[in-house]
């Protein structure tokens, strides 16, 4: 099972682009668990420190930042094709 987690703010239009393009496409990654937390929860703060998030949205790919302040489409699809083998 791969992990995927959106460590989001509040009101952060990247976010919401991200979440919704997620769920456009999460029906093609069926092993991926999806896991949106908000920055301002103690596990938001604990993953912005651990992996020094300092933008909005933080991807964390199997515990690993992928990927902050933004994200690239075809980037996240790559990863994960590759994380499934």
């Amino acid at each position: 099972m791969i992990t995927l987690q959106e460590v989001s703010s509040p009101g952060c239009h990247i976010c919401k682009t991200f979440e919704e393009w997620w769920h456009r496409v999460e029906k093609d990654f069926a092993n991926v668990n999806f896991e949106k937390i908000d920055v301002t929860t103690p596990l938001g703060q604990e993953l912005a420190g651990k992996h020094m998030i300092f933008s909005s949205p933080g991807i964390i790919i199997n515990d690993e930042l992928f990927s902050t302040g933004g994200f690239n489409k075809e980037a996240v699809v790559k990863k994960l094709k590759e994380l499934n083998g």
